[in-house]
C-alpha cells in the first residue's frame, strides 16, 4: 500500500485517478477517494483556495463550470461541529457512508456518463466538493462543437431522467447548474441559510454599481428556484454598498444560486450600467419573526390571567399532592425517629444495659392537679367519642394547665392529633412570616412565601400596563385558605386509613362511616385562640370557618384553648346554629396547691447520689420545718399553677415560703406598674386605657377582692368607652370579668390571684397612691371643669334671648343646679388634691 506523500506524487503518472490533497496547517483532507470511484484522466482538487490560492475558480476556452448538489447531506456538518471538520470531504470514518462513491452522487462519473451517452466530449478536469453546502463544483473542457448553454441543458436533462437519489434523500433527486459567475470557495464558518443577500459592486475602480430593481433580480434569480421575497434596501439608506435581500423557499434553491451567481456581471444590456454591476452573493441569517413572543407581549390582558391560571393548576397538580403528603406525616409523625419501632427497640434495648439516671419533669406534682381535675379528662374524653359535630371549647386564665390537660391527659391515648398555636401565628409580622408560622404549625411544605411579595408586584406592574387587575397575586387570606385545605384533606385520608374493606359497614359511604365513627376522627387542639385578638381577626376567622368545615364535615374533633371568655362571639360566626361544649379551668384549691408544691419539692430526691454513710436519702417535705408556712403562703398566692410552680423553684433554692411568696409578690407589683401604670407596650402600640383607670381598678380591688361590674360602669373615670377599657384590662390581665346570669358581665376580679396582695402593696406605699390620686382627681377636675364651661355656655346662649318664655325657667334651673354641683366637686377634688401634693413635697 502506498504512503499518503507517495500517492499524491504518482498522482501526475498514473492513469488511475488520485487525489491531490493540500496541506494546511489547520484542516487536513481526510478523505482518500478510491481509485475506482473515478475514470482515468480526471484529477480532484481538495483544496479550497481555488485558483492560485486566489479563492475563485475561473474557466478558460473551451472550459466551463458547473454546480451539482446533494452531494452530501446539508447537516453534516452541523452535526460534526464546522470549525473542526474539514469543509470539502467528510470525516475519514463517514467516508464510509456518504462517500460520493458510495452513495453514487460522484460528480465527475455523471459528466463522463452524460458525455459518453450524447457525444459532446466532455471531460471533468476538476472537482472540489462543497461539504458545508452539500455539493461540488466540476470544471470540464468541451471541444467547442456545441454552445455551453446546450450542454447545461443536456446535463439537467440527464439527472432529470436519471433521478439519481442518494440514499439519505429518497425524495429528492440531485440538481445541476451552470456557473455563469465567479464562484469564491472559501473555508469560512459561515453555515449556507435561505437568505441570500446580493451586494451591487462596481466593475471597475471609480465606476458606480446601479442597483437593480426587483424585476430584475427576479429575472436573474427566479430559474434557480421559487423565492418567496425580494427585499431592496430603502431607498434612504446611506449604507454602501447598495444591496438586496433573496428570500427561497428552501435551502438547497439559494445553495445553487447562490454558487451560480456570485461574482456574475451585469452587462449594460442587462441594466448594469455602462461599466456593468458585479453581483457579490452571502449567505445572511433570516431573522425570524418572534410572532409568538409578539402576540404573548402585545395582548397582557389575555396571556397574564392565562399564565396565572396555568401556574395555579401546575401547584396544583404538582404541589399540593406533596403537601398534603408532609402534612399527613406531621399528623401521624411518620417521619418522627423518635416514633419509629426500630429506634424505640434500640434506646430500649440501650437502657437495660446502661442504666441512665433519668431527671423527673419540673412538672410531676401534676398528678396531684390531675386527680383533682379528673372528671375534666373524662368529660373531654366523652365528648370525643360522640357524633355532635360541634367545638369543644377550654377556657381558662394562662397558666391554668389547658395545654396540658388537654394534650397531655384528655388525649394521651390519641394517636392521631394536632396542635396548631395561634400565638406565632398572630404575631408574625408582615403576609409572608404569616404564611411561614400557619406552615410550620402543619407540616406544610414546600411553602414559597417569598413568591406572594413577587407575584404582587408582578402584579401591580401589570395593573398599571393594563388598567386591570390580573389575578396573578394571591392575598393572605387565599394562602392561609390553601394551607387550611390541604390540612382538611389530609385529616380526612388519615381518618379514612383506618377503614377496612372486611368491616361489617364496609358498604357505608365514606361521609356515612366518618359519621358513624367518631372515635377514629383525628383530634385538631387550638391552642392561644383570640390571642391579641384585637390586632386583626383574620387568622381567627379563617381558623374558626375552617373548622367548622372539619367538624360539619365530620372529618376532625376541634378543640379550641383560649384565655379569652368572649371566645363565643367570634366562633359563633362560623357555627351560628350549634351549642359548644364548653370547660372552663379555675384555679386550684388550696389543698390541690400545697400537694402541688410538696410534690415539686420531692420530684428530685431519686436522682440525689445516695449518701456515703448509706443512711436514708432526706425528703425535703419531710426535713424541712418551714413548710407548716406553705397554708398562708398559698392563701396569698393562689392557686395558679405558673404562680405555685416559681414558688416550688425559690423554695428549692434555700429560701423560706414567706420570703419565696412575698419576693413574688413584690416581683408581680413592679410587673403591673411597668405593665399597666407607667410603662409602654413592647411592640409600641397605643394602650387602650389610662393611667387613672388602670389606677382606679388596682385601689378598689386592693380595698374589695369583688366589684360590680356597673358601678365601675358609672364611675366617671369611665364615663367615656368604658365597656371597651374593661375588655382590653381583660385581654392584657390585669383583671378578669366573670359572667352572671344570661351570660351577662356581672363581677370583676383581679386578673392572677397573687394581683390581690400586689394591689395592695401598691396601694401600701403613700407616695405612689398620692401621685396616682391626684392624677384621678386632675382627671375629674377637667371632667367637672368640661361640663361647667358647657352649662356657662348654654345659659349664656338662653341670656341672648330677648323675651324668656317661663318655659325656659326649668331649664335654666338644672343648668344652675348642675354648674353648682360640678363647682362642688372641683372645690372638693382641689382641696383633696392640696394634701396630696402637700405629702409628695415631703415625703421621698
Amino acid at each position: 500500500m502506498l504512503t499518503r506523500s507517495r500517492w499524491l506524487c504518482a498522482t501526475h503518472r498514473s492513469p488511475t485517478v488520485a487525489r491531490l490533497g493540500l496541506q494546511r496547517n489547520l484542516l487536513r483532507a481526510s478523505f482518500v477517494p478510491n481509485p475506482r470511484h473515478f475514470p482515468a484522466g480526471n484529477r480532484l482538487i481538495s483544496s479550497q483556495l481555488g485558483d492560485d490560492k486566489s479563492g475563485h475558480i475561473s474557466a478558460g476556452p473551451n472550459e466551463g463550470i458547473v454546480f451539482i448538489d446533494n452531494v452530501f447531506p446539508l447537516k453534516i456538518q452541523k452535526l460534526l461541529g464546522v470549525p473542526l471538520a474539514s469543509h470539502d470531504e467528510p470525516p475519514k470514518f463517514l467516508n464510509f457512508f456518504i462517500g460520493p462513491g458510495i452513495s453514487g452522487t460522484d460528480p465527475s462519473q455523471i459528466i463522463d456518463k452524460v458525455s459518453g451517452k450524447k457525444d459532446l466530449h466532455l471531460k471533468a478536469t476538476d472537482v472540489i466538493l462543497r461539504l458545508k453546502e452539500g455539493g461540488a463544483f466540476v470544471k470540464f473542457t468541451h471541444d467547442g462543437t456545441a454552445p455551453i448553454s446546450e450542454i447545461e441543458k443536456t446535463l439537467k436533462q440527464y439527472l432529470k431522467q436519471n433521478q439519481i437519489k442518494p440514499w439519505w434523500s429518497p425524495f429528492r433527486r440531485m440538481h445541476v447548474n451552470l456557473v455563469r459567475g465567479r464562484p469564491w470557495v472559501e473555508d469560512l464558518f459561515r453555515l449556507p441559510t435561505s437568505r441570500l443577500k446580493v451586494e451591487f459592486i462596481a466593475s471597475e475602480p471609480g465606476a458606480e454599481a446601479v442597483e437593480l430593481s426587483q424585476e430584475q433580480l427576479y429575472a436573474f434569480f427566479r430559474p434557480y428556484g421559487k423565492l418567496d421575497d425580494i427585499i431592496v434596501q430603502p431607498p434612504d439608506s446611506k449604507i454602501l454598498p447598495k444591496f438586496a435581500y433573496l428570500d427561497f423557499s428552501n435551502l438547497p434553491k439559494a445553495i445553487m444560486a447562490k454558487n451560480c451567481m456570485h461574482g456574475y456581471r451585469v452587462s449594460e444590456t442587462e441594466g448594469g450600467g455602462k461599466t456593468g454591476t458585479l453581483l457579490r452573493l452571502t449567505y445572511e441569517q433570516k431573522i425570524k419573526g418572534h410572532w409568538i413572543r409578539d402576540w404573548l407581549v402585545n395582548h397582557p390582558r389575555i396571556v397574564i390571567p392565562i399564565l396565572a391560571a396555568l401556574i395555579a393548576g401546575i401547584t396544583v397538580v404538582v404541589f399540593d399532592p406533596i403537601r398534603t403528603f408532609f402534612v399527613k406525616a406531621h399528623i401521624t409523625r411518620s417521619l418522627h425517629i423518635q416514633d419509629n419501632k426500630i429506634y424505640k427497640w434500640i434506646k430500649g434495648y440501650a437502657t437495660d444495659i446502661m442504666k441512665w439516671h433519668h431527671r423527673r419533669d419540673d412538672d410531676a406534682g401534676m398528678e396531684a392537679v390531675w386527680d383533682d381535675r379528673k372528671g375534666n379528662i373524662q368529660q373531654i374524653q366523652t365528648w370525643l367519642m360522640e357524633t355532635a359535630d360541634t367545638f369543644i371549647i377550654v377556657q381558662g386564665p394562662r397558666g391554668s394547665g389547658k395545654r396540658e390537660l388537654v394534650v397531655d391527659q384528655a388525649l394521651k391515648d390519641k394517636k392521631h392529633k394536632i396542635v396548631i398555636d395561634c400565638k406565632p401565628i398572630q404575631e408574625a409580622r408582615g403576609d409572608s412570616a404569616t404564611i411561614n408560622a400557619a406552615a410550620a404549625e402543619v407540616g406544610y411544605r414546600p411553602v414559597f412565601s417569598w413568591m406572594n411579595s413577587i407575584s404582587g408586584m408582578i402584579d401591580m406592574a401589570a395593573q398599571g400596563a393594563t388598567g386591570v387587575k390580573t389575578g396573578f397575586s394571591e392575598t393572605l387570606d387565599t394562602q392561609l385558605g390553601k394551607i387550611w385545605n390541604n390540612t382538611a384533606t389530609a385529616l380526612r385520608q388519615i381518618a379514612l386509613d383506618s377503614r377496612h374493606a372486611d368491616d361489617k359497614d364496609a358498604h357505608l359511604g365514606d361521609d356515612e362511616w366518618l359519621e358513624a365513627h367518631p372515635e377514629k376522627r383525628p383530634v385538631v387542639i387550638v391552642d392561644n385562640f383570640l390571642h391579641k385578638s384585637q390586632e386583626g381577626g383574620i387568622v381567627y376567622d379563617k381558623i374558626a370557618e375552617w373548622s367548622a368545615r372539619l367538624t360539619t364535615a365530620n372529618i376532625a374533633h376541634v378543640i379550641f384553648l383560649t384565655n379569652d371568655v368572649s371566645f363565643s362571639k367570634s366562633l359563633s360566626k362560623a357555627l351560628p346554629d350549634r351549642v359548644f361544649r364548653q370547660l372552663s379551668l379555675s384555679d386550684c384549691s388550696p389543698q390541690v396547691a400545697k400537694r402541688f408544691v410538696i410534690s415539686h419539692l420531692d420530684a428530685d430526691v431519686d436522682d440525689d447520689p445516695p449518701n456515703r454513710d448509706g443512711s436514708p436519702k432526706v425528703v425535703p417535705s419531710e426535713s424541712r420545718t418551714d413548710l407548716g408556712e406553705l397554708d398562708t403562703c398559698i392563701d396569698l398566692l393562689g392557686g395558679r399553677l405558673t404562680d405555685l410552680e416559681f414558688l416550688a423553684r425559690r423554695i428549692k433554692t434555700g429560701e423560706t415560703p414567706t420570703k419565696a411568696v412575698h419576693e413574688i409578690i413584690d416581683q408581680s407589683a413592679s410587673e403591673i406598674l411597668k405593665m399597666y401604670i407607667f410603662g409602654d407596650h413592647d411592640d409600641g402600640t397605643s394602650r387602650q386605657w389610662n393611667v387613672e383607670q388602670a389606677w382606679l381598678l388596682i385601689k378598689r380591688l386592693a380595698a374589695k377582692e369583688n366589684l360590680r361590674y356597673n358601678e365601675i360602669l358609672l364611675s366617671d373615670t369611665f364615663k367615656t368607652a368604658g365597656e371597651s377599657v374593661l375588655r382590653a384590662l381583660q385581654q392584657a390581665e390585669l383583671i378578669s370579668i366573670v359572667s352572671g346570669p344570661n351570660g351577662r358581665p356581672a363581677v370583676i376580679k383581679a386578673g392572677k390571684p397573687v394581683y390581690y396582695p400586689a394591689f395592695k402593696r401598691l396601694t401600701e406605699d403613700k407616695v405612689l397612691r398620692s401621685r396616682l390620686d391626684l392624677a384621678i382627681l386632675l382627671d375629674l377636675t377637667k371632667i367637672e371643669n368640661a361640663t361647667i364651661e358647657k352649662c356657662e355656655g348654654e345659659l349664656l346662649l338662653l341670656s341672648q334671648l330677648g323675651k324668656q318664655p317661663s318655659q325656659m325657667a326649668p331649664r335654666v334651673n338644672y343648668l344652675l343646679t348642675k354648674l353648682a354641683t360640678s363647682q362642688q366637686k372641683v372645690e372638693k377634688y382641689e382641696g383633696e388634691g392640696k394634701v396630696l401634693k402637700k405629702l409628695l413635697s415631703d415625703e421621698f
